[in-house]
């Protein structure tokens, strides 16, 4: 997208990434809520967050949303999910899983599959996950990009937090050689990781964002951006910068919103949000800034 910016008596066009919405950012509502909450509040398309939600599995079902609203479907978030009970959609093979993910993604034109890393107990996928995901990639144009996630920790109080490796190779996928990477600033809060630093590892390999704030809290909280202690502006600056080219997904939650309303008026915050940063850079927001290639 390209947007008019003003400065010293100047007019310059610059184009920015474009900013989707997650499906999954209207849960416990549907994937066709998600496509519509998109189109009414002006998103540029939506990352598809494949769920039990039998309309998120239907490539029919996602072209005739996406020809029907005009919602560009821009990624494929591939059902990894452990908290939606995603363990049968579309099989129990995780391999299979991104296979058909990848399908979904060329038949409805997205960019990127987006990916979690295995968990330990996948112990076959977790062993070949890094060389499989590299042959993979190496058999289409679609970005399969491994997400960052967290270390488990305990909920009750514990002299020294307990910290419970879930995933296998780790949380962290800048430890591993992945083709493409996909940063979640929610996840980088609740992993109380330097995100700034995590996206410098990152670097060109960075293929999408996922755009939420957190607190730093043991839960992964998918806050409106702005409303918690991520660099949300430092990142959006830098990817404006840069010509990243890749795309901006908000992911929010908005369980607790009572009515349509008020998930509108926080998604579009969001919206908002993420273009005004993207175009002025982060510039005057007060954050640390780094040079980073992307």
């Amino acid at each position: 997208m390209t947007w008019a910016v003003s400065g010293a008596g100047a007019v310059e066009r610059i184009a920015v990434p474009k900013v989707a919405l997650s499906t999954i950012s209207v849960y416990p509502e549907n994937t066709a809520t998600g496509f519509a909450t998109a189109q009414r509040l002006g998103y540029d398309g939506v990352e598809v967050m494949v769920t039990n939600d039998p309309v998120s599995q239907s490539i029919d079902s996602l072209r005739r949303l996406r020809d029907g609203l005009g919602v560009p479907i821009l990624a494929v978030h591939a059902p990894c999910l452990f908290w939606l009970n995603l363990q049968r959609v579309w099989g129990t093979d995780p391999w299979g899983k991104l296979v058909k993910a990848r399908m979904v993604a060329e038949e409805l034109g997205a960019s990127t599959v987006v990916v979690h890393p295995p968990f330990v107990w996948q112990g076959k996928y977790a062993n070949e996950f890094v060389a499989g995901l590299k042959r993979m990639q190496a058999e289409t144009d679609i970005r399969f990009a491994v997400e960052n996630m967290y270390p488990w920790r305990a909920s009750a109080p514990l002299v020294g937090e307990r910290r419970v490796e879930a995933y296998s190779p780790g949380w962290d996928p800048t430890e591993e050689e992945y083709p493409h990477f996909t940063l979640d600033l929610s996840h980088s809060a609740t992993s109380r990781v330097d995100t700034m630093a995590m996206l410098g590892r990152m670097g060109s390999r960075l293929a999408h964002l996922h755009l939420a704030d957190g607190s730093g809290s043991n839960s992964d909280e998918h806050l409106v951006p702005g409303r918690g202690r991520q660099p949300c502006s430092a990142v959006l600056g830098l990817l404006g910068r840069n010509g990243f080219e890749g795309n901006v997904v908000l992911e929010v939650n908005t369980r607790r919103a009572p009515d349509q309303q008020t998930r509108d008026a926080d998604l579009l915050e969001a919206l908002v949000y993420a273009r005004r940063h993207l175009v002025l850079g982060g510039v005057g927001d007060g954050r640390e800034t780094r040079q980073i290639t992307v």
